[in-house]
């Protein structure tokens, strides 16, 4: 009995104990793969299927995974550049030993499906505890992405929130030059009475200087001397 399978997009008449070498699998030496893409089975009673034969299977040992014969690849270019190239190509293959040709049963039979070592499918089969895992793991993190977010929003919010005037503050706008939005800005550092600003040294003008950019603004309009005033009145 032999049977036609497909695999790495060649076709491939087989029989059991047959050696066979093709495009490369995922697999490791001594395993057991089925190739469940078995295109006819021949014999006394012969089997074409349309186009694959449902059931039907053919399983192979891994004996190694190997390197076919190397092919070169010569380029030569005469007329503009006058150059050439000489490559070399090894194909990665897998060598077999067909164990069994099956007619049906292949659902059943519990043996890895053969699948090549390029394919999404190859790469990505992984266990349900591993694939339980890695959703668990990824569930963790974006839950930690998510708070980090917020506690950062948070802060900001914290952090752009102007600093509300204290309730009895003194009507800023009494000073020269302060209008509303000077006035506003007053309030968002902290100053909201004229006892506060009585009470500033040279290190505190300097301070609120460098903040509200007055660069010598407070002496030459004489706050602090008008905020005495004000206090007393």
């Amino acid at each position: 009995m032999f049977a036609v399978l497909k695999t790495g997009g060649k076709q491939y008449r087989v029989q059991s104990g047959d050696m066979l070498r093709v495009e490369k699998l995922a697999a490791e030496a001594g395993e057991t793969v089925q190739f469940n893409e078995v295109l006819m089975l021949g014999g006394d009673s012969p089997v074409v299927g349309a186009p694959l034969i449902e059931g039907a299977c053919v399983q192979a040992e891994v004996i190694d995974q190997i390197k076919g014969d190397k092919v070169i690849h010569f380029v030569k270019r005469r007329r503009k550049h006058g150059s050439q190239r000489t490559k070399g190509h090894r194909q990665q293959l897998t060598l077999l030993r067909v164990t069994d040709i099956m007619d049906k049963g292949a659902d059943k039979s519990g043996v890895k499906a053969a699948i090549g070592a390029g394919s999404v499918s190859g790469a990505a089969v992984v266990s349900d505890g591993q694939y339980a895992k890695n959703k668990t793991q990824q569930a963790e993190m974006k839950k930690r992405v998510s708070e980090g977010q917020a506690e950062e929003k948070s802060a900001e919010k914290k952090k752009a929130a102007p600093k509300k005037a204290a309730a009895g503050g003194d009507d800023l706008k009494k000073l020269s030059g302060v209008g509303p939005a000077l006035e506003k800005k007053l309030h968002e550092n902290g100053v909201t009475s004229f006892a506060q600003i009585a009470g500033w040294t040279e290190a505190d003008v300097a301070d609120m200087d460098e903040k509200l950019s007055f660069k010598g603004r407070i002496e030459r309009e004489g706050w602090i001397d008008q905020a005495k005033e004000l206090t007393k009145g």
